[in-house]
């Protein structure tokens, strides 16, 4: 009883605590922007105090009343309270424009990869906004990959409004590629993997190299010979050939790797669906780690900035890029946008259109690119927000109220955006 007393003392002391450093973040990052203040800013100053990630749902309720109420402040009502509490915060400076870049001044390539299960919308502005910043604040080539090499979930129409919509966002210059169109060059580099005794085709069950996996053994097929290789190879392209799950093209990286995800991944398998764009040309289709690294290799991609849950096949391609000789490009890893009260799935969204319940991509209730754009908003408005955000790795939760007032003052405000 007195160590659940005490537990309930003590949480309730570092929730004052909290409360107090969260309305001092709040009101020094209302300041240094114009008057609002960003949740996802507080937080990340809270985490740099000490607050864990698995507490931020306990706080989270009363971290959003805090950030609201000064945001209902003036100015100068802001100032007059950040004077009586300034000595909660941590005197870091805040940034104004982007980090600066290493090795960026002779120019950057970079680039940012969506999948055409529709057009875009404000998530993809958010992500893809911060390479595209880069490469017209020291000079190069942006390139939007369409990521279409899973025949499966492919919405048609999204090509034509992903190219349209990203040159829109980001300028005309904006160089677009579509991963279907360059599948012979992901069979040329499968290949050289191949002759380098760095990939092989495995014909294990994928229950059974599972097995293999977790208890760090190397399947039979690891050991095969390049010729036996080769002709496998031949086998998963032939039509008549390997079947779908009977095939798939591993690189050898460790099967005692610690992390079990690094163990020999695949590379490419066999999917016989129809591609809307290629139709039945191909049936062996590479997987990401493959194809982005080959586009980032030709490319040659000198800084990738991503979402955080692609580390893990950050350090796959980095594998690859090894055995073949290559320089990694430098990169960073993004934290996620969290949106409490808005859905931004395009599957989910072309599916509530199909059902009439919008009446298409522009409708004024969808958060898209197309709606949005047809309400007035201009690509400034949502590289403002990128800026702000920077190369943060910790994820951004807001509302759609908060993010609307944000996307609100830059399209008012295009001097705020700076590079």
């Amino acid at each position: 009883m007195l160590e659940s007393l005490l537990k309930n003392w003590r949480d309730l002391l570092n929730m004052k605590n909290l409360e107090k450093k969260a309305h001092a973040y709040a009101l020094k990052n209302a300041i240094a922007y114009k008057g609002k203040a960003q949740i996802g800013s507080v937080l990340s100053a809270l985490f740099h105090e000490g607050l864990k990630k698995e507490d931020v749902k306990k706080f989270i309720i009363d971290i959003n009343k805090i950030v609201s109420e000064v945001n209902k402040l003036s100015l100068k009502e802001q100032e007059k309270e950040f004077e009586k509490l300034k000595k909660e915060v941590d005197e870091r400076e805040e940034r104004e424009g982007l980090p600066e870049l290493p090795n960026a001044n002779k120019g950057v390539v970079m680039r940012f990869a969506p999948s055409p299960s529709g057009p875009l919308h404000i998530g993809h502005a958010a992500t893809g906004s911060i390479s595209a910043l880069y490469v017209k604040k020291y000079g190069g080539l942006y390139y939007v990959r369409i990521e279409d090499t899973n025949p499966e979930n492919i919405y048609l129409k999204a090509y034509k409004m992903i190219e349209e919509e990203s040159k829109w966002l980001w300028g005309k210059k904006t160089k677009i590629i579509i991963q279907s169109d360059r599948m012979k060059l992901y069979y040329k580099y499968a290949e050289k993997l191949i002759k380098k005794k760095s990939a092989y085709v495995c014909t294990c069950s994928a229950e059974k190299f599972k097995e293999f996996a977790e208890l760090k053994e190397t399947c039979p097929c690891r050991n095969n010979e390049l010729k036996e290789n080769l002709y496998r190879w031949k086998k998963m392209l032939d039509k008549g050939g390997y079947g779908e799950g009977d095939a798939v093209l591993r690189f050898k990286s460790d099967m005692k790797h610690p992390n079990p995800a690094m163990r020999d991944f695949p590379l490419a398998r066999i999917n016989e669906s129809k591609h809307p764009r290629q139709r039945k040309k191909y049936r062996v289709w590479p997987l990401m780690n493959l194809a982005v690294t080959v586009d980032d290799m030709e490319m040659k991609i000198s800084h990738a900035i991503r979402a955080r849950e692609h580390r893990d096949n950050a350090e796959r391609q980095k594998m690859i890029f090894k055995v073949l000789g290559k320089k990694y490009p430098w990169t960073a890893f993004l934290g996620r946008y969290i949106f409490t009260d808005l859905a931004i799935s395009a599957t989910k969204m072309r599916q509530a259109i199909e059902k009439g319940e919008y009446s298409g991509w522009d409708d004024p209730g969808l958060p898209t690119i197309a709606a949005l754009k047809k309400k007035g908003y201009k690509p400034y408005s949502f590289w403002g927000i990128s800026v702000r955000s920077g190369l943060s790795g910790s994820d951004k939760i807001l509302d759609k109220k908060q993010y609307f007032e944000l996307l609100d003052y830059f399209n008012k405000h295009p001097e705020e955006v700076i590079l």
